[in-house]
């Protein structure tokens, strides 16, 4: 048999793994692979490492169930894959195409020196494959998701036997897994993702749409920290929601599938810009927004960080965030418009904490977001829409349990201030044993004042680039 490496990057399964498939057909063996870059684990993220390095341990035994083994090399990868195409007589390498600038740029270095097939599975299509009548992309999500739709639905799975993995000779030498402190409420591996996912078509997708908003209810999937290291095939996910819509019992259950299928489909739609507009990792897509005057404040951009900023559902997500590693989207909305909009601080400040402490951190959805809500991005809220932090917890944590949860010193804050609690009389404070100021702090910034401070920014980055200010 010929031997293939199967280069692991981002499609930590065998199941539904569309790689696999093509580096396996029956004359070949499969040597797993895996290559700790030093570029991509510089960044201090422990939880995401974690996350990662627990997946790997999961991966190896299921290969060693299946008479194989995953080797572990670290350093850079075409001189690693070199080594190992030496070592092990491997023909071709197989990959999953990635979208990032870094990754493109690494894998034409490697194909420049090894045979390398890069194979779709990132996402359902390619970023090519969605695309105007006029050959440019798609740079609104709306008209995206219409061509996307439009397309010709995946399978709902890869069915491939199961692959020849090569049993590895003493020779071909692999470094130990790090050892890291698994992450508390993501056990790693494609069978906690398939089992996560089972368990959201079950019991949450018929409700999605209307309770996927609600900060006190578990009402997403909580599905994309495996998306992110490809433990979930998306065109799995997507097959999924396809048919939970055909086979909804009611309008509101097919509602539901139908908006998590959107939310599938802007993950595309993020992975699309970063592959057509790789320039948006360092600046704001929006050429007439690059002017904007930000401030620096280290004081109010650390107590964003710590959750201490006053405003009690900032900072119930942002201590959710530092505990998990994760953040519920519309935490993610609220914490990131209250950075770039209350404080009128640079939203590449938030984009990048947020890459340190996500589990489920990855460039083009993250980047994406940031833009979003900075309103600087691809089809972006409005630069004038800026969120109430009080209005948004009062609507998306109408009982204030999210904030009891996240926040326990406004516990036994009565509910009529639980999202506004400097409003509470100094009786009040004592009763319930929270004293602002002293047990917790007053906000930073002024809701009002900073909208038009921000509002100001923005108009004055707008009249820069026309040439009119």
């Amino acid at each position: 048999m010929q031997t293939v490496i199967w280069w692991i990057r981002r499609d930590l399964r065998i199941k539904n793994n569309p790689t696999l498939q093509a580096a396996d057909p029956e004359n070949r063996r499969v040597l797993s692979v895996f290559i700790l870059d030093p570029v991509l684990l510089k960044r201090d993220a422990k939880k995401r490492k974690a996350f990662l390095f627990e997946g790997l341990r999961r991966l190896d035994e299921q290969l060693r169930t299946l008479g194989s083994r995953l080797i572990l090399r670290a350093g850079k990868p075409t001189e690693e894959l070199l080594r190992l195409t030496q070592e092990s007589g491997a023909a071709h390498i197989y990959a999953e195409e990635d979208y990032s600038p870094y990754s493109r740029k690494r894998d034409q270095e490697v194909a420049s020196r090894l045979s390398l097939q890069l194979v779709l599975g990132l996402t359902v299509y390619h970023p090519n494959a969605v695309k105007k009548q006029d050959g440019t992309p798609y740079t609104v999500f709306t008209p995206f998701s219409k061509a996307w739709k439009s397309l010709p639905q995946p399978d709902e799975s890869i069915h491939a036997p199961t692959p020849h993995f090569l049993q590895i000779p003493d020779g071909i030498h692999s470094l130990p897994i790090p050892d890291a402190a698994p992450v508390e409420d993501f056990p790693a591996g494609e069978k906690e993702a398939e089992k996560r996912l089972q368990d959201f078509l079950r019991q949450r997708i018929d409700g999605y749409r209307d309770e996927r908003d609600r900060l006190d209810l578990n009402g997403t999937s909580v599905l994309s920290p495996y998306f992110r290291f490809g433990m979930l095939s998306i065109r799995q996910a997507v097959s999924a929601a396809i048919n939970a819509i055909w086979q909804a019992p009611n309008d509101d259950a097919r509602a539901g599938a139908e908006a998590w299928l959107n939310e599938l489909i802007w993950r595309e739609f993020y992975q699309s810009i970063l592959y057509h507009f790789s320039e948006v990792m360092q600046k704001a897509f929006r050429h007439d927004l690059q002017w904007i005057t930000w401030r620096d404040s280290s004081v109010e951009l650390n107590a964003w960080k710590k959750g201490l900023t006053g405003y009690p559902v900032v900072d119930a997500s942002m201590r959710q965030l530092a505990t998990l590693g994760w953040m519920h989207n519309r935490g993610r909305m609220i914490t990131a418009s209250f950075l770039v909009k209350d404080l009128l601080i640079n939203w590449q400040e938030g984009e990048e904490w947020f890459m340190q402490q996500l589990v489920d951190g990855d460039p083009a959805s993250n980047n994406g977001g940031w833009q979003w809500t900075a309103g600087v991005g691809t089809d972006a809220a409005p630069y004038f829409r800026i969120f109430n932090p009080v209005l948004q917890g009062k609507r998306f944590d109408p009982e204030g349990g999210f904030v009891r949860q996240w926040v326990p010193e406004l516990v036994n804050v009565p509910l009529k201030y639980i999202h506004e609690p400097w409003r509470m009389p100094l009786e009040v404070q004592l009763t319930s044993g929270c004293v602002l100021g002293k047990d917790y702090p007053l906000p930073i910034v002024n809701h009002k004042a900073a909208r038009s401070r921000t509002l100001e920014a923005y108009r004055k980055s707008k009249s820069l680039s026309s040439g009119n200010y």
